[in-house]
């Protein structure tokens, strides 16, 4: 099933009507089940909510997400103990030893960097730069001791927007990724917290300020997949980063990807993602790890 990401500009009220979400803009009025939502992303400086929608939101695990003035996502309202077997879930993280950590990170952040080689080479980069990124990552150690992620990041970028580019540069590209990736941590956040986990107790982020550092974790295998979903939709259209180019973002977690032979949506294969590093982490067996590849995303015709 495919469930929908809700996104509101300049509503004038949020509230519960009869287990749906309903949203009034002025004289109009729509109404969306929450069964059918995963998230709702609110942008503008008027719009009001309900406490007793907020209520419901949690209940039904959908996520809500505060967008600031230049419409990035700055706030996220997560369901709080929903999970049905919560506290042994997370006694069982807080134990989770480095070794669990460093084994499954190697294993998480190899997928990213393996997606942002096939992404470069999707791209036309260079053989020559191709060969270094592999090379680092032929270099990964257990727990990435080495910062071989960081090192692949750099040619990465570079290779695909030249060496003056950097992540803080004020362009459209990096207001495309910053809103994209922003995204991809919302929705993976909400199936964390779904799942029973600590969002602040990540295997490789420990950013005592980050109070998302699992989710940080694990979204990063799809970073490069949303770079491709960006370079493909959206740049060269526009200097600036559009209200439609916005939603096209979001349309990202609907497209499809293979996950183990079956053929699912973005936001459920971060699911099926989850459930797997659970199961990995926990029986210590790595090969239980599902597998985010890229070539599995561009070959469902994203």
């Amino acid at each position: 099933m495919a469930w929908r990401i809700v996104h509101v500009k300049e509503g004038d009220l949020l509230r519960l009507r009869l287990d749906n979400l309903e949203i009034r803009k002025k004289d109009d009025k729509f109404y969306i089940p929450l069964s059918d939502i995963t998230m709702v992303v609110l942008e503008g400086n008027k719009t009001s909510i309900t406490t007793k929608l907020m209520s419901s939101l949690s209940q039904n695990n959908v996520g809500l997400v505060i967008c600031d003035d230049k419409y990035l996502p700055v706030g996220i309202y997560l369901p709080y103990g929903q999970y049905h077997h919560y506290a042994k879930r997370v006694i069982k993280q807080a134990c989770w030893t480095t070794e669990q950590k460093d084994l499954i990170w190697q294993s998480v952040i190899k997928q990213k960097m393996d997606n942002q080689i096939a992404f470069a080479r999707w791209t036309g980069v260079e053989q020559e730069r191709l060969e270094l990124m592999e090379d680092l990552v032929s270099d990964l150690a257990v727990g990435d001791k080495t910062n071989r992620e960081g090192h692949v990041a750099k040619v990465y970028f570079d290779s695909l927007y030249g060496k003056s580019f950097t992540r803080g540069d004020d362009n459209v590209i990096n207001a495309a990724m910053n809103f994209g990736y922003a995204i991809l941590r919302s929705c993976m956040a909400r199936i964390v917290v779904g799942n029973g986990l600590v969002t602040m107790l990540g295997i490789f982020h420990k950013n005592e300020f980050n109070s998302f550092n699992l989710v940080d974790d694990l979204m990063e295998p799809y970073r490069p997949l949303m770079d491709y979903w960006i370079n493909q939709n959206l740049l060269g259209e526009k200097n600036y980063l559009s209200y439609e180019s916005r939603l096209q973002i979001i349309e990202f977690m609907n497209q499809k990807i293979k996950i183990k032979g079956k053929k699912m949506s973005i936001d459920n294969s971060m699911q099926e993602f989850v459930t797997s590093f659970i199961t990995a982490i926990e029986a210590n067996d790595i090969e239980s790890l599902s597998n985010i590849d890229l070539k599995n995303f561009v070959g469902e015709g994203s």
